[in-house]
Order: C-alpha cells, then sequence, then structure tokens
C-alpha cells in the first residue's frame, strides 16, 4: 500500500520567503518523493535523482550563505525543510541532515579561498557529502580515533578504517577527521577528501534494520593523498570542528525525528478513523482517543523543543545543549509515537502493507546517530552540573 500523503502542518514562518520554501518541498516530495518511498525503501535503492533534483532546487545548501550558492535561510527553516523531507522519505531528510553536516567545516572553518574553490559545488553543483569521525573501535569516544594523517611534503597521507558512514560508497566528498599529533582531541585535524581519491574505497554497505535506501558503510583509506590545501581549520582543531558540526548536525536529526514521528501519528489518525469495529470507527474508543492526544501532544513538543534550539542558535547564543536535549527528546518521542501507531493499526501495522512498521524500524536509528541518546544525556548534565569528577 502507497504512503498516505502526510497532513499539511500548520507552520509559524519567520517570512514569505520561508512559507514559499515549505511549499515548494512539499510540492517536491509529494510528486518526486511519495510515490516511489515504500517501493524503493523496500528494495534497498538510494534515490541519487532526487538530491541532485534538490541540488537544482537549492536545497542542498539551505543554511549556508548565497555568495556560495547557499539560501542563507535560518536553522528555524532549515530543519522544517528537513522534517517535510523525512516525513515522506528519512533516507531524504536524512541525507539532506547528512550533506549540511559535510559541508559545516569547510563553511564554517575553511578559508575564502577554500570556501570559493569548494562550496558552490557542494551547495548546487549536484555533489553529495559525507561526514566520517566514526570508527570500528571508537563510536562514542570519538577522541580516541586511530586514522592517521602523516605530513609529506605539501601533502596530508591518510591511513585507516571510518564506520558508520552515511554515504559512504556513494559520497563525492568526505569531512575525514584524522589523527596528525597527540592522543586524545588536541591531535585532531579536519581534511577535505574527494569521494574518488586514489587508496579511498568503500566496504559493503551494513544490513540494516531500517534506513535501508541509505547506505552506510566502512571507508577504507589507503595511503590517500590529499593536498595541504585541503586540511580544513588548523592542525589539532579537527575534535573541536567535529563538535561544533555535531551541535547542529543533532538538530537536523532532531528534525528528522519529527517528521518520521508525524507521518506515523497521521498514519494512525486515518486508519482509526476509518477502520470500523464493533459497529463504529475505533477512534471513537477513549482509549484509543487518549493514546492519539498523547501522541500529538508528544510530536508537538519535540516540534517546539528543537525550534527553540535553532532560534538560539540563529540569534547566535549558545545551543549546544538545547541541541541535545532535542536530539534526545525528539528521537525518542519518534520511537514512541512509532511504536503507539504500530499499536493502533494492530496486526495490520505488524505487515509491510502499511508504513508503520517501517516507520517504527526507522525511528530507532535515530536514537544512534550523532550520538546515541545516553551520550546526549552525558552533554546535557555536563553543562548543568560541570564535568564528572574522578
Amino acid at each position: 500500500m502507497p504512503d498516505r500523503a502526510p497532513q499539511p502542518v500548520d507552520r509559524q514562518l519567520p517570512t514569505d520567503e520561508a512559507r514559499d520554501l515549505i511549499s515548494l518541498v512539499r510540492d517536491i516530495a509529494q510528486r518526486e518523493i511519495a510515490p516511489k518511498a515504500a517501493e524503493e525503501e523496500d528494495a534497498g535503492r538510494f534515490p541519487r535523482e532526487v538530491f541532485a533534483l534538490l541540488s537544482e532546487a537549492g536545497l542542498l545548501g539551505l543554511p549556508y550563505d548565497a555568495e556560495y550558492g547557499g539560501g542563507e535561510q535560518p536553522y528555524e527553516v532549515y530543519l522544517q525543510v528537513l522534517e517535510e523531507l523525512a516525513a515522506v522519505r528519512l533516507t531524504v531528510g536524512l541525507g539532506l541532515s547528512v550533506h549540511t553536516l559535510a559541508a559545516y567545516g569547510l563553511a564554517t572553518y575553511g578559508t575564502k579561498q577554500q570556501q570559493v574553490e569548494h562550496l558552490p559545488a557542494m551547495l548546487t553543483g549536484g555533489l553529495l557529502g559525507a561526514y566520517a569521525l566514526s570508527e570500528p573501535s571508537s563510536g562514542s569516544d570519538a577522541a580516541s580515533l586511530r586514522t592517521r594523517a602523516v605530513r609529506d611534503g605539501g601533502d596530508w597521507v591518510l591511513t585507516g578504517t571510518k564506520a558508520w558512514i552515511t554515504h559512504g560508497g556513494i559520497a563525492d566528498f568526505y569531512t575525514v577527521m584524522a589523527r596528525t599529533g597527540e592522543a586524545g582531541a588536541r591531535g585532531i585535524t579536519a581534511f577535505l577528501v574527494p569521494g574518488d581519491a586514489e587508496g579511498l574505497s568503500a566496504a559493503a554497505p551494513e544490513r540494516k534494520m531500517g534506513l535501508k535506501g541509505s547506505p552506510t558503510a566502512q571507508i577504507h583509506l589507503d595511503g590517500v593523498r590529499v593536498p595541504d590545501e585541503r586540511r580544513v581549520g588548523e592542525e589539532g582543531q579537527g575534535f573541536a570542528i567535529a563538535l561544533s558540526a555535531l551541535d547542529s548536525g543533532r538538530l537536523g536529526i532532531a528534525a528528522c525525528a519529527i517528521g518520521v514521528a508525524q507521518a506515523a501519528l497521521d498514519e494512525a489518525v486515518a486508519y482509526a478513523a476509518g477502520r470500523q469495529q464493533f459497529g463504529r470507527p475505533i477512534s471513537d474508543f477513549q482509549g484509543l482517543r487518549f493514546l492519539l492526544a498523547d501522541m500529538a501532544t508528544q510530536v508537538e513538543a519535540g516540534r517546539a523543543l528543537y525550534l527553540a534550539a535553532a532560534r538560539l542558535r540563529d540569534a547566535g547564543r549558545p545551543f549546544a545543549r538545547q541541541a541535545a536535549m532535542a536530539k534526545l527528546f525528539c528521537t525518542d518521542t519518534a520511537m514512541k509515537v512509532t511504536t503507539d501507531a504500530v499499536q493502533v493499526l494492530g496486526g495490520y501495522g505488524y505487515t509491510a502493507d502499511f508504513p508503520a512498521e517501517r516507520y517504527m524500524r526507522e525511528a530507532k536509528v535515530l536514537q544512534i546517530v550523532e550520538g546515541t541518546n545516553q551520550i546526549q544525556r552525558m552533554v546535557i548534565a555536563r553543562h548543568l552540573a560541570g564535568p564528572e569528577t574522578r
């Protein structure tokens, strides 16, 4: 059964331009993404042509400077675009979030020359990015990464393996964190590595519970040579760049989570109104009505939380704690709401004939990526009570 068209969310947007942008995104989502979403996810097909269309429409660089082809949209607007896309197909919403994360280092810490040379192709030239921080032995403890970059004249030679890389094997560029100095966070540097660099290869994509259309793979760097002109930021600044990128990236994950939760809520409400039991719609029964009310409240609360964090970011104020809170709450909400949606549909919810089971499988990964929700709790507590004593 094809996915239902999501009910338009009544959004509070800051400008007429933002309202037009959301209308454009909804049109693309319904015409180009929704009709094939279920079939392509089931087949594990990545919709590269959709990302080419998003690039042509100027949607791959929304929060970045217009000087380089970006949309100069506030995060408050960009995140609602992500939510709209994720509600139709998480592979697309999350893919846009990851691409934005991959471009962050260069857009924020790159030199003017680097930005002029590379950003236009990233933002409007049809390129697709990936963010390479995690490794097989360093996930949550990212500062212990082992991939090494060794200076050789005017180049750096990168050797190591990155893990859990969204768009691994299909990306046109990777923002790679590698060790150039001492152990720990201060010895890490960021590099912009072309996807076709000699010595770079990808393992077979991981076989995942959900999000099957989005390839996740290990990336092997076997003596990959990168000129110093592709070093992003100063030597030893890479971990600070990575953490700064993740603060913004976590807001992207939060928005995607609310998109998935909204889609599940819409499915549950529509099914409950149409399903007859005991001579009346099951939406007439108080137990189910209360369940739907709780689901809707959780979705609205998550949306308000990620938007509040985005507005802090847009105002130039600290937002790391709020970003961690939004990622934690919104992804837990997505897991709860999608699970409840399966329950509303009963036996049908457990079948692939309806999208509720897919939403539930996809929601799970959002509690893990870009910092598990246990890590988010550590981040929040550190802001409240200071670092742990040992």
